[in-house]
């Protein structure tokens, strides 16, 4: 699957409809995010389960503003429309790969139940 350059008409629709997105956030002057795009490019054609997509934080200063995104690239991975990763910095290949691999095993009701646990403790 090819990676899909996200803007905000069809961020949120892609978030819902896929169950796994991974979403690299960069910029066209950003050096780093020019040298792991190939690994993403590279990494993305070996998941068909994943959707990998791409957001330009110039062109899409909202969405940018809207995750606090502060440095680039920034990796942001989605499972069942939860963020379960944030960080900026490129990744090595391995790493990256590690990485998505540990995202696909985690249980999600298992993530949902700690994450309203959280918002249960914030509004007591």
């Amino acid at each position: 699957m090819a990676v899909l350059e996200l803007d905000s008409n069809n961020f949120e629709q892609t978030i819902k409809d896929n169950d796994f997105v991974v979403v690299d956030f960069w910029a066209p002057w950003c050096g780093p995010c020019r040298s792991f795009a190939p690994t993403f490019e590279k990494v993305s054609e070996d998941h068909e389960d994943i959707v990998f997509a791409k957001i330009n934080t110039e062109a899409q200063q909202e969405l940018a503003a809207h995750f606090q995104i502060r440095s680039i690239p920034t990796l942001m991975i989605f499972r069942e429309q939860v963020i379960i990763f944030s960080q900026p910095g490129a990744l090595p290949e391995r790493s990256f790969r590690e990485l998505l691999s540990k995202a696909a095993e985690l249980d999600m009701e298992e993530v949902r139940r700690q994450v309203a646990e959280q918002q249960t403790a914030q509004n007591g």
